[in-house]
Formats: C-alpha cells, sequence, structure tokens
C-alpha cells in the first residue's frame, strides 16, 4: 500500500546533488533542521551505512523489507524499533546517495554526495517527530539529534572501513 502523503519519485535535476535536493526537499517541511557534515571516507565506504538505518540514534533495530534497485527512484521500506519501544513503518523512495522515508508519526531524509576531496564524503541528515496529514516536524531537540547521528555514522565507518593491508 503507497502512502499518498509521500512526493513521487523524480530524477534528480541536472547539476543538483544529492546533498542540496535534501535541502530543497527539507525547505518544504516546517520545523525541519538540516545537519550537514564532511566524513572522512569515500562515498563508496559511507552510503552503504547510511543507508542500513542503523546509525540514528533513536532506532534500536532497524530491518530493511524493500529495496528497490530502480536508480531513478526505488521504493524503500524498513521496519524500526526505537529505543523507548516505539515502532515505525517507513515508506519512501531511495537512490545511491539519497534517501526520503516516512511514517505516520516520522520524516527521515538522508543524502550523500562526494566532497571535492575524493577521500571524503558530504552527508547531510534531517528529520524528526512528524505532525501527521501534515508537512511539520516537531522541531524539538532536532538539531542534536541530528548532529549526534552524524558522528555516530562517522564512527561507523571508521569501524567498518577496510584495513590497509588485508
Amino acid at each position: 500500500m503507497t502512502d499518498p502523503t509521500l512526493p513521487p519519485p523524480a530524477a534528480p535535476a541536472p547539476g543538483i546533488d544529492p546533498v542540496h535536493r535534501l535541502r530543497v526537499m527539507a525547505a518544504a517541511v516546517r520545523g525541519a533542521h538540516v545537519a550537514e557534515h564532511v566524513v572522512q571516507a569515500p562515498f563508496e565506504e559511507v552510503w552503504p551505512v547510511m543507508a542500513a538505518l542503523g546509525f540514528l540514534p533513536d532506532f534500536h533495530r532497524v530491518r530493511v523489507v524493500r529495496a528497490d534497485a530502480d536508480a531513478d527512484g526505488g521504493r524503500f521500506e524498513a521496519l524500526a524499533r526505537g529505543r523507548y519501544g516505539f515502532r515505525a513503518h517507513l515508506r519512501g523512495f531511495a537512490r545511491p546517495g539519497w534517501c526520503w522515508l516516512q511514517s505516520r508519526f516520522l520524516i527521515v531524509g538522508l543524502a550523500a554526495a562526494p566532497a571535492p576531496d575524493p577521500a571524503a564524503t558530504r552527508i547531510a541528515l534531517t528529520g524528526g517527530v512528524r505532525v501527521p496529514t501534515r508537512a511539520a516536524v516537531v522541531p524539538f531537540a532536532t538539531r542534536r539529534e541530528l548532529d549526534e547521528a552524524a558522528h555516530r555514522l562517522a564512527a561507523l565507518v571508521r569501524t567498518a572501513a577496510p584495513r590497509p593491508g588485508g
């Protein structure tokens, strides 16, 4: 069943990278904040960790139930359990470097793009508790949570990165 509040997938406009696209999407959501950071690892190492969603601080467990391979906006679904017991069935769209998910009460937006330094990746995160039936999030503590998520992501990427020499 498709969530009628989700935006339809669209191919990215020429010259707009995933981080810029996330800024545009978040600008349409009242109360949304975008946290941008640089992770010192190449995009190819960062994006798989981001797409697994396990770095998000409020999620205790995440299980991806659908991830279509369509690079032009494949559907993506995940079941999440929060550290305080909440459950969410997140639905949305994902492509390499960009993901937008919503449940009844949550919005999650992720983006990653190669930085000018090929050994680094620019990331952007947005999200929060969603106001049902509205394009709005409750802005309480979202900046801190998004910054914490970015730091957790960087730590996970460092842990998962292949070691030199084997």
